[in-house]
């Protein structure tokens, strides 16, 4: 009896040694193969660090299941229904972050194809400003009213993406309406002046000017520029206050709507007096 409990301990003394020496050499190997692959990943020009990070991180844990299981089949655990009843787990909690899941592998598709890096100025399902965090999950904007958006990575990749940065040069698009009586070509004129003798003003591509809607009050023209990316706010208000500026110099009417406010009383000076009206039947009777 003496001698089966012996050697009972030394099989299951074995068991856990060699348990142990796998757990502890499993587990270096996964934390040193994780930092190998950030490292490479951060290395690597098209390769994004949010995705390194997290290519590392599911090379972590997919070795360091590898391990657990190892470990298990030390002590004689049947690994076959293990491995099943962890699948299902896994489909169940992958059903559960349906829509978690798709912002992840959106947020992967987004890592590698780059369309746009933190600090570019974009606009993303109608929302702009500047990229200041892209994870895995969400893609952090800070508008230009210093607001903080996040949009889910999901919404991201299945709208359209303008990106104002990738070129270095935006288009700035003036539209100014002038009075039906005014000259159109003297109103292009005085746009050309103000927006052409600015130095921000690029020059390729050039200017572009032309007429583009007759309104209901107003014939609209619209006024082309570029310029670099981060002019374009100051840009923008400064063109507008200066054409104001030179149209009124010029004689030059921006029409808008007016209002005409008529008091009661006027109404009743303006209106006709009203004539009482005489059946014809009336006038026979008498």
């Amino acid at each position: 009896m003496d001698f089966d409990l012996t050697d009972l301990a030394i099989v299951w003394g074995a068991r856990v040694l060699s348990a142990g020496l796998i757990l502890a050499a499993g587990l270096w190997f996964a934390f040193f193969l994780s930092r190998v692959v950030r490292r490479q990943a951060l290395n690597h020009p098209h390769i994004d660090s949010t995705l390194g990070t997290f290519l590392s991180l599911v090379i972590r844990y997919a070795v360091i299941a590898l391990v657990l299981i190892v470990v298990l089949q030390q002590f004689g655990v049947q690994t076959t229904s293990l491995v099943a009843v962890l699948g299902a787990g896994a489909l169940a909690i992958g059903l559960a972050l349906q829509g978690t899941l798709g912002n992840v592998a959106a947020g992967i598709i987004l890592a590698l194809m780059r369309p746009y890096r933190i600090g570019e100025f974009v606009e993303i399902n109608g929302q702009e400003g500047k990229v200041t965090n892209l994870d895995l999950l969400f893609t952090e904007l800070e508008t230009l009213d210093d607001r903080r958006i996040f949009i889910p990575n999901g919404q991201a990749l299945a709208n359209p993406i303008v990106n104002f940065t990738t070129m270095g040069r935006r288009r700035c698009i003036i539209v100014v309406g002038i009075g039906y009586e005014d000259d159109i070509d003297k109103a292009i004129e005085v746009l050309r002046e103000v927006m052409g003798d600015d130095p921000r003003t690029l020059q390729d591509p050039p200017l572009w000017f032309g007429t583009e809607s007759l309104g209901e009050f107003s014939v609209d023209i619209s006024a082309r520029a570029w310029i670099a990316t981060d002019d374009y706010l100051q840009y923008r208000a400064d063109m507008l206050h200066r054409i104001k500026e030179a149209f009124d110099a010029e004689g030059i009417e921006i029409p808008y709507p007016h209002s005409v406010e008529i008091s009661k009383g006027e109404i009743e000076l303006r209106m006709p007096p009203i004539k009482p009206r005489v059946h014809p039947g009336a006038a026979a009777n008498e």
